[in-house]
């Protein structure tokens, strides 16, 4: 579907990628954050509040009629990068569980707060549909 770009004698990157291809109809979400439906939280705890970021993601691509395969960017903001990376082993199960296998390329980037108060990850992603 995508054309994902690994130049020749890169080393392989670990839960994303370095670049992709694509064609198509473009789909872009705006900023979402760790809240339900209801924009109302269930959590505070980071992990939690990415699975719920995630799954608002997958929502409004299955508006467009596009899934996570058709991800071809994502830009993170997090207000505590060490509760980031130490929550990755506890994050790949609730990214693969909205995700699956695709890893677009990402960006990470801590931010010292976000809109809501309460926010700990803010995601904002780019869809491509053939």
């Amino acid at each position: 579907m995508h054309k994902i770009l690994q130049p020749d004698g890169w080393a392989k990157p670990v839960g994303y990628s370095n670049g992709v291809e694509a064609q198509g109809r473009l789909v872009f979400t705006g900023g979402q954050i760790g809240w339900n439906a209801q924009g109302e939280f269930e959590s505070d705890d980071l992990v939690d509040q990415i699975g719920q970021t995630l799954a608002n993601i997958v929502a409004i691509l299955e508006e467009a009629g596009a899934g996570p395969q058709h991800v071809t960017s994502m830009t993170w903001y997090v207000t505590d990068l060490g509760a980031y990376r130490s929550g990755l082993k506890r994050m790949a199960p609730v990214y693969r569980d909205a995700m699956g296998k695709h890893f677009p390329p990402m960006a990470v980037v801590e931010v010292t707060g976000l809109v809501e108060a309460r926010a700990k990850v803010e995601i904002q992603a780019m869809a491509v549909i053939p």
